[in-house]
C-alpha cells in the first residue's frame, strides 16, 4: 500500500468512526436520563447501557490491543461486558435496568475520552488489523443503535402515558394496494454467503458455499397489517392447529391475540412517532417466528428459506426504507413490477435454523464469541429495517433471534413450492 493510498484510509476510517459514533448519540436526543435508564423486559437494554457497551467495546478490542494501555474506568468493565466470558464476569443481563451508576453525565464523558483515544490511534496510521478491528467495532456499534430504537419503543409502549420518541419526518408519499404475487425462484444448485474479501462481513456470513433450491416461488412483497388483520379476525389465534407446539404454548402462555404494540380494537398501533390508525397496506411487524409460520400456513404458503432469500435478493439494489429515512416505521409497498421491500422495512423471519454454514470458522479469541455461540434455537432474518442503517445492511447478513421474540421489527414474506 502506498503512501497516498494509507493516507485517504486512515482520514476515511477516521471520519467514518466519528460519523457512527455521533449518530449514536442524535437517537439519544431528546431523551431524559431517566428514559435512558429504562429496562423494561429483560431481551431489551437500557438506552445508557447501550452507549457505555458499545464504548467498553472499542476499549477493550481496540485500545486493548496495546499492552501498554490504561483503562480510566476498569471498575466499569464487569457491567458493561456482555456475553464474553473469556474477558471476564459480567453483570445479569436482566438486571441492567439496575445500573444507575455511572451516570448518564459519566458515559457521556466516557465515550468522548474513548472516541479521542481512538481518533489518535487511527490518525497515527491505520494497518489491515486494525482497520479491521474498528470496523467490527462500528458493525457492532450500529446493532446497538437498531437495538436502541426497539427497546426504547418497548419501554415507551410500556408506560402509561405512551411518549413519543420522535415525530415521523416524512409522510407517505405513496399508499396504494399492491397486489401479492408469487414471483418463481432459481431452482438448482446456487452459491450464498460472503464472497467479497474487499468487504465487511461477520463470520457466521461465511464461508460461501453451494446449496440447493428445489422449484419454489416467493412473494413479491411483504405481508401487510390488513392481510394479517384477516388472520386474527379468523380465530388465527385461536387455532392450535396453525401452530408449532412451542408456539401454540408461547401463545397460551402470554396471552397472544394479535401482534405486539396492536391495540385491543385492532384499529391502531404504537409506533416510535406515537399511536396511529392502523394502515391496512403497510407491513405487519413486531411478530414473531411462531406467528410468521402459523400466518403461512393459514395462507396456505410457508416462509422462505435463507437460501431462496438471498438468491432472490442478490440482483436487488440494498435499498429501501432504513433508519436514515427517520420514519422508523414500515412503509406500505410502492406499485412495481418485480421483488419489492427486499430491504428495509422489516425483517424477514426465514425457514432457516441458525447454524453455521459448511467450513465455518469463527473469529479468534475472544471475538469468536460474538455469533458463533449463539447457533442454537435461533432462527434466521434477513433484509434489515426501518431501524437499521442502510450502509450496515448486505445480501448476506444474517440476523437471528429465538422465535418467540416479537420486539424487534420482524415482519413476513411467503414462499410456496411448486
Amino acid at each position: 500500500m502506498n503512501a497516498s493510498t494509507f493516507a485517504v484510509r486512515t482520514e476515511d476510517c477516521f471520519a467514518r468512526f466519528m460519523r457512527i459514533r455521533r449518530q449514536t448519540l442524535a437517537l439519544c436526543a431528546g431523551l431524559s436520563a431517566e428514559d435512558l435508564m429504562v429496562q423494561s423486559m429483560p431481551d431489551a437494554s437500557p438506552g445508557k447501557w447501550h452507549l457505555a457497551h458499545t464504548t467498553w467495546f472499542f476499549e477493550q478490542f481496540v485500545l486493548g490491543r496495546d499492552p501498554a494501555y490504561r483503562s480510566p474506568n476498569t471498575a466499569w468493565h464487569y457491567q458493561l461486558n456482555s456475553y464474553y466470558q473469556s474477558v471476564g464476569p459480567m453483570h445479569a443481563r436482566p438486571q441492567r435496568g439496575l445500573l444507575s451508576r455511572p451516570s448518564l453525565d459519566e458515559v457521556r464523558d466516557y465515550r468522548a475520552r474513548i472516541d479521542e483515544a481512538v481518533g489518535e490511534l487511527i490518525m497515527r496510521g491505520v494497518d489491515d488489523v486494525l482497520a479491521a478491528r474498528i470496523e467490527l467495532g462500528l458493525q457492532h456499534e450500529q446493532q446497538h443503535q437498531e437495538l436502541l430504537l426497539t427497546d426504547i419503543k418497548h419501554a415507551f409502549w410500556s408506560q402509561p402515558l405512551q411518549p413519543v420518541y420522535r415525530q415521523a419526518l416524512h409522510a407517505e408519499t405513496e399508499n396504494v394496494s399492491v397486489p401479492m404475487r408469487f414471483l418463481p425462484g432459481r431452482e438448482g444448485v446456487v452459491e450464498i454467503g460472503h464472497g467479497d474479501s474487499g468487504r465487511f462481513a461477520y463470520d457466521n456470513e461465511t464461508p460461501r458455499h453451494r446449496t440447493w433450491l428445489s422449484q419454489h416461488t416467493l412473494a413479491n412483497r411483504l405481508v401487510t397489517n390488513g392481510e394479517y388483520l384477516a388472520f386474527v379476525r379468523d380465530g388465527g389465534y385461536r387455532d392450535p392447529a396453525l401452530w408449532l407446539s412451542d408456539g401454540w404454548d408461547t401463545v397460551q402462555r402470554e396471552g397472544w391475540q394479535r401482534p405486539l404494540y396492536w391495540q385491543e380494537d385492532l384499529s391502531s398501533e404504537f409506533t416510535l412517532s406515537g399511536m396511529h390508525a392502523l394502515n391496512a397496506n403497510a407491513p405487519v411487524c413486531h411478530v414473531s417466528y411462531f406467528e410468521a409460520d402459523a400466518f403461512a400456513r393459514w395462507a396456505g404458503a410457508r416462509l422462505p428459506t435463507e437460501g431462496e432469500w438471498e438468491n432472490a435478493a442478490v440482483a436487488q439494489q440494498a435499498a429501501g426504507n432504513f433508519q436514515e429515512n427517520q420514519r422508523f416505521h414500515p412503509i406500505a409497498a410502492h406499485a412495481g413490477e418485480g421483488m419489492q421491500q427486499m430491504y428495509g422495512d422489516v425483517w424477514e423471519w426465514t425457514a432457516s435454523p441458525y447454524v453455521s454454514y459448511p467450513g465455518f470458522n469463527p473469529l479468534p479469541g475472544a471475538l469468536g464469541e460474538y455469533n458463533g455461540k449463539f447457533m442454537n434455537g435461533q432462527w434466521v432474518l434477513r433484509g434489515g429495517s426501518c431501524a437499521t442503517p442502510q450502509d450496515h445492511i448486505r445480501v448476506s447478513y444474517r440476523n437471528f433471534f429465538p422465535p418467540h421474540a416479537r420486539w424487534q421489527f420482524a415482519g413476513i414474506r411467503l414462499g410456496q413450492d411448486r
